[in-house]
């Protein structure tokens, strides 16, 4: 029989997969001597059975009813007894944090039987209350669907009635009068009454903990996390502790160092008389962490050793959830903690260096998105520049954008290419969408550890949290002085420093970009020198070489500073714009070989010193100079524009030029006279720009630089093809007295399915993954981005985009038959990537482990390529170990 529920003496922090995070972790604390409320986990696996069947296991039944009596001997205490009842709190915990996406319900076994047992047992009657009110009001949102305003609504008119402003200054009687409203709204809403049978409380609220799971915000996160669906959540069931017994009661999260900046200490959120969600929900702002240590030295000195245990323990960040109760510390959940760009660099090189984890095991630490996100530009505000609130600095950024104060109006504002800076009270899970399509996120209420401080965190999205200074309504907010923003002006939010700004506040570079452009290390800078330990480990790592995809010299220098060893594509269509477009024209108008040449000759001097500039820049290292590959109605003007004009403006020339364009014209340029088949049916045209190559290089060597040109013919479908490119270059290239490498783009899919015959004829092959992503979907990038690529992402076709991230199973497959086959044909043949992909994390680990030389990319992504090529390495090794 499959065990579907264990105690938290049973598992460990290594089995997520089967107990969850939380209670994977709650097992491990409760191994640890750490003071865990007793409590006992249901298995992921009896979530799946539910999901797919709409039942619990058979089993689940009496495992629960097993450990239940387990509980209450632990406690003491029986669900449902009238006099000292156990109250129990049901929380979802995945293998993955998924902070506030699923539900959870406290005080569950509380009901008009039990709660003035809870006041006689605690000896504080409003405890009682408030404690019964949470759960109704939790149980009615979480289990039975409520829309939860018209309990917030509910509590504000208590309020009002008792002249207070805080719902802890509610007195018993408003809490028990909350408590018979709620239960009418349950009857009025859903014609049922609110369930006083403890036992059907806690069946009904595991099953919507279950439920959870698919809910549409928590199904958005993990599409934004990258989150399998089939994962399933763990349910634990855990003795209620409460922090709502009074002054010298509370609840807290706590982080043993900052989750914002890396820095070692104690940083957190802690308020007092609260309980459960209090902390995160932002309802009333918490003290910091540290001046829990003026209130109540004893229970923050035992929060200070529970916090050197887990961090000795887990080797890394840990988020700590906690409840004192009348001065006793309750540890309730940690994690190993989310936490920013900055901070895990920081965190990584720290350990690193303290000596508590490895290099390699540092370097695993961190994420090529991650240091994308510190490339980002940060404030320059001027001197005189005043901000209109400041905040808490939750997650670091420079965010510009109109303030929005709407979940949805935020999604559709930026659908509509406004960049939006989210505004709320507090958020919760709801705000989700709006919370990712944000440029950045500012609430008047949380802190540090707040819902929208937590995920903003987690998604890298710049967030301000607690700027009280603030007063947000449903469309605008007002400052201290009064000054009105409405949506749609435009405000700066500074995560770095938690300033807010009216108006668009000016960037300059990110440090860690100087860092990369100079190889500078500032002695006070820690993050800059975290970048540098790491990315010296992934460097020393690395199979893989990092070369740019640059067409200027200007490019080719940045990416060299940036670490490129070579250009990968160097794309000689960009050098025929602008001005140079009318040679062009004139080339396809040319009617006789005196009028061919003639242009040719034009172009051979401005190519030749395009190609001089590149390959100075990138001196002693290769440069793939890819032959004109345009489709070639981008060189002409539009059949509609020059049909007009021969009608307006009738010449010969424009009569000319119009039947050029009508011969030329195409139904799918993408897919006609382009590549190599341009090269083949305009001839003179590749020698020129072979032979301006080679001149090039023989100009720098004469000067005593040391140029590695390498040619690459676009678009080759068949060997013949290549063949034939590839004797009149080698022929002009010994002409000039230059020796370079010749070889092909492979973007067709015949190519990669022929590699061995195409092989014979190359010295290299370079994968142009976007290219052979479009012709192996048989869609085209530019037009379905923007039409059906969300529903496609929404109906799971694919998990991401395949042009963000390589699609191993079908492009990925092509470019390893081509790899293999080729290399079996010519064991010599170097391969490397060109493609976006080669930029992408995820795309660099397939290719370190198809065997390619190197990859290719942008050069502001070539350090996030650096960093992966040498993770592939060091990840590769580890699971080999294992």
């Amino acid at each position: 029989m499959t065990t579907y529920a264990y105690d938290f003496s049973f598992g460990d922090k290594d089995q997520k997969d089967l107990l969850g995070g939380k209670g994977a972790n709650l097992a491990e604390m409760t191994k640890l001597g750490l003071p865990v409320p007793p409590g006992f986990t249901i298995t992921t696996e009896a979530c799946r059975h539910y999901l797919s069947t709409g039942e619990p296991p058979a089993e689940l039944s009496e495992q629960v009813r097993e450990r239940l009596s387990a509980l209450e001997t632990a406690m003491g205490r029986r669900l449902g007894a009238a006099e000292d009842p156990l109250l129990v709190s049901v929380r979802s915990g995945a293998k993955f944090s998924m902070p506030g996406m699923m539900d959870t319900v406290l005080n569950v076994g509380l009901c008009d039987a039990t709660v003035e047992g809870l006041a006689q047992q605690s000896g504080d009657s409003r405890f009682a209350w408030d404690s019964y009110r949470r759960l109704v009001q939790m149980f009615a949102k979480t289990v039975l669907g409520l829309p939860g305003d018209v309990f917030e609504e509910a509590i504000d008119d208590a309020k009002e009635r008792a002249g207070v402003s805080a719902d802890v200054d509610l007195d018993t009687d408003a809490l028990r009068d909350l408590v018979k409203r709620f239960k009418e709204l349950i009857t009025t809403h859903t014609g049922h009454d609110f369930p006083q049978d403890p036992h059907e409380q806690l069946w009904q609220t595991i099953e919507a903990v279950f439920r959870s799971w698919n809910s549409e915000r928590a199904v958005l996160y993990r599409r934004t996390e990258r989150i399998p669906d089939e994962l399933g959540t763990a349910v634990n069931i855990v003795g209620m502790v409460f922090g709502n017994l009074g002054s010298d009661s509370g609840t807290g999260v706590a982080f043993t160092r900052d989750p914002a900046t890396g820095r070692r200490g104690a940083y957190g959120d802690y308020l007092a008389n609260a309980q459960g969600e209090d902390v995160v929900a932002g309802i009333r702002n918490t003290i910091p962490l540290h001046r829990l240590g003026e209130t109540d030295p004893n229970a923050y000195n035992a929060l200070l050793r529970a916090m050197d245990t887990l961090e000795s323990h887990y080797r890394d960040l840990c988020d700590i959830e906690f409840t004192i109760e009348r001065g006793k510390l309750w540890m309730l959940q940690t994690r190993v903690g989310k936490r920013t760009a900055a901070a895990a660099f920081t965190i990584a090189a720290a350990l690193c260096e303290e000596g508590v984890i490895s290099a390699d095991e540092a370097l695993t630490r961190v994420s090529g998105e991650q240091l994308s996100r510190l490339m980002f530009p940060t404030f320059d505000a001027p001197e005189d520049a005043t901000p209109v609130a400041t905040g808490v600095p939750a997650a670091p950024g420079a965010a510009v954008g109109v303030a929005v104060f709407d979940s949805r109006r935020a999604v559709e504002r930026a659908a509509a290419g406004d960049a939006v800076v989210l505004v709320r009270r507090e958020t919760n899970p709801d705000d989700l969408p709006g919370m990712i399509a944000a440029q950045g996120i500012l609430t008047s209420r949380g802190g540090k550890t707040s819902h929208a401080a937590v995920v903003a965190r987690g998604m890298g999205t710049t967030c301000v949290c607690g700027a009280d200074e603030l007063t947000v309504g449903a469309d605008s907010m007002r400052t201290s002085d009064g000054t009105v923003i409405n949506e749609g002006d435009v405000i700066s939010v500074d995560g770095d420093t938690g300033a807010v700004y009216v108006g668009e506040v000016p960037v300059k570079p990110s440090p860690v970009v100087s860092y990369f452009e100079t190889g500078e290390v500032g002695e006070d800078d820690a993050l800059v020198h975290a970048v540098d330990v790491i990315m010296r480990r992934a460097d020393g790592a690395r199979r893989l070489a990092v070369r740019a995809n640059a067409d200027t010299g200007e490019d080719a220098a940045r990416a060299r500073r940036f670490g490129a060893t070579g250009i990968g594509l160097c794309r000689t269509e960009h050098m025929f714009l602008g001005d140079r477009r009318q040679l062009v024209e004139r080339l396809v108008l040319a009617t006789s070989d005196e009028d061919r040449d003639a242009v040719l000759g034009e172009l051979l001097v401005l190519q030749r010193d395009d190609f001089v500039e590149i390959l100075s820049a990138m001196d002693g290292y290769p440069v793939t100079i890819r032959l004109l590959d345009p489709p070639l109605h981008e060189f002409l003007p539009s059949l509609v524009d020059i049909s007009v004009k021969a009608v307006t403006e009738p010449s010969e020339q424009t009569e000319e030029l119009l039947a050029a364009v009508r011969r030329m014209h195409e139904q799918n340029p993408m897919l006609g006279l382009r590549g190599v088949r341009l090269g083949l049916m305009i001839p003179g045209l590749y020698r020129m720009q072979v032979r301006a190559i080679a001149q090039a290089a023989a100009r720098l060597r004469a000067d005593g630089g040391d140029p590695r040109p390498e040619i690459m013919v676009p678009l080759v479908a068949a060997a013949r093809e290549l063949a034939i490119v590839r004797e009149w270059t080698k022929s002009i290239l010994d002409e000039e007295g230059i020796d370079a490498p010749v070889g092909t783009m492979i973007e067709v899919p015949r190519a990669a399915m022929t590699a061995a015959e195409i092989a014979e004829h190359a010295d290299f092959f370079s994968f142009g993954t976007n290219d052979l992503t479009q012709m192996s979907w048989a869609f085209s990038r530019d037009d379905v981005e923007g039409s059906f690529f969300s529903e496609y992402l929404e109906l799971g076709v694919f998990p991401v985009s395949p042009f963000a991230e390589l699609d191993t199973s079908g492009v990925g497959r092509l470019v390893a038959i081509a790899s293999d086959e080729g290399r079996e044909r010519r064991p010599e043949l170097h391969l490397g990537v060109c493609g976006e992909h080669g930029g992408d994390p995820h795309s660099i680990r397939f290719f370190h482990e198809t065997g390619l030389d190197y990859v290719s990319c942008s050069p502001f992504r070539v350090p996030v390529a650096r960093l992966s090529a040498g993770q592939a390495v060091v990840e590769r090794s580890d699971s080999d170990t294992r």
